[in-house]
């Protein structure tokens, strides 16, 4: 089991729950070493007085706050600690909101609010069904580490996650930090109707699982290439043309691109119009293709007699160009998916035409 970050009680009312918080996230970075080019020796950082080459030892450093003309002041661990009041052992919900209303920007990272003990289950569980019920997050602010973290708290897979948020007055207006935006578009302009109906076209259910980290799939292949004494040869990226131009046609040629290309998706459950007309195609083109697979097979087995015949056609005939169309109409990631499937060496450093290709051999 994860150890605990943080151990205290959960409070709603005079509801008092003992709580622990665990990280519901992890990080799966390539972790690299640096090191010196040539000897390959490890470099290290140490932690040096200024002014000396003396090493300081980390139980000896204090913290320090600058304040103007130079000057600081330096705090002990005890003293940073007395800020927090007692906080650093209680999280109290104080409102109830809706969570649809705090925007995305304000969300920094997840953890997974669980009892302390079993005693706590019956408190907790209240707190969960309720909350799950009334459609509503708890808000709340505990003190962690040395820092105040505001945090939103809601029910998930039975569980509490808490969610800490930043501060109003960390967010940056964008007018303070983008120099230039553009006004808003007319709503009934013809581009932004072509760019709805592309939307639409490309709505699909949130479902996580079918996103990879490709880069590092990749940069991981590279170092199992190189680690076997393999030459790993460099490609240089060619950035894509501006299409600004002709916004109106390069819009057309993606919604055309989308309703042939994402029309399986969209078939598997989209919402709005656009997916209603893509899956509605999906499956005109499903049957069409079947339709066409099958009197092929009856011709076949017709003119080839037996069961052999048939056999022949439908793995040669009909059936096996209807398979490289399909194969044809994927995107770069679900030909990715489908050599995943299939097992195919080198996927992460193929291009679209080479999952293609792949694919429609090992299918």
């Amino acid at each position: 089991m994860a150890r605990p970050i943080w151990n205290g009680s959960l409070s709603f009312g005079l509801v008092n729950v003992p709580v622990r918080l665990l990280s519901a996230t992890e990080q799966k970075d390539v972790s690299f070493h640096q090191r010196e080019a040539g000897s390959n020796a490890r470099v290290r950082y140490k932690r040096v007085a200024e002014g000396t080459d003396r090493e300081v030892e980390y139980k000896d450093v204090v913290k320090g706050y600058e304040l103007p003309g130079d000057k600081f002041v330096t705090l002990t661990k005890e003293e940073v600690d007395s800020a927090s009041l007692g906080r650093s052992r209680s999280l109290e919900i104080t409102d109830f909101v809706d969570l649809a209303e705090i925007d995305p920007v304000y969300f920094e990272k997840s953890y997974y609010l669980a009892p302390r003990e079993e005693s706590a289950h019956e408190a907790y569980a209240l707190l969960r069904d309720a909350m799950e019920q009334s459609g509503l997050a708890g808000v709340g602010s505990f003190v962690m580490r040395g820092k105040e973290y505001l945090s939103v708290i809601r029910p998930w897979k039975q569980v509490l996650v808490l969610e800490t948020l930043l501060f109003a007055d960390e967010v940056r207006d964008p007018q303070e930090v983008v120099d230039t935006l553009p006004s808003s578009s007319r709503s009934n302009s013809r581009e932004v109707k072509a760019a709805v109906n592309l939307i639409e076209q490309l709505t699909t259910p949130w479902k996580p699982e079918q996103y990879h980290d490709t880069y590092r799939e990749r940069l991981l292949g590279i170092v199992k290439d190189k680690a076997k004494g393999k030459e790993i040869e460099v490609e240089e990226y060619e950035p894509e043309e501006s299409n600004v131009v002709d916004l109106m046609d390069a819009l057309r040629r993606s919604v055309d691109e989308a309703r042939s290309g994402r029309s399986g998706r969209a078939g598997s459950g989209g919402s709005g119009s656009g997916a209603k007309k893509a899956a509605k195609s999906a499956g005109a083109k499903k049957a069409a293709k079947a339709t066409k697979s099958a009197a092929g097979a009856k011709k076949a087995a017709k003119s080839g007699g037996g069961r052999s015949g048939t056999r022949k056609a439908a793995g040669n005939g009909s059936d096996g160009r209807s398979r490289s169309a399909d194969v044809a109409e994927l995107s770069k990631q679900d030909l990715y998916d489908r050599a995943t499937k299939l097992g195919i060496e080198g996927r992460s450093k193929m291009t679209r035409a080479q999952l293609q290709k792949a694919v429609q051999k090992a299918s």
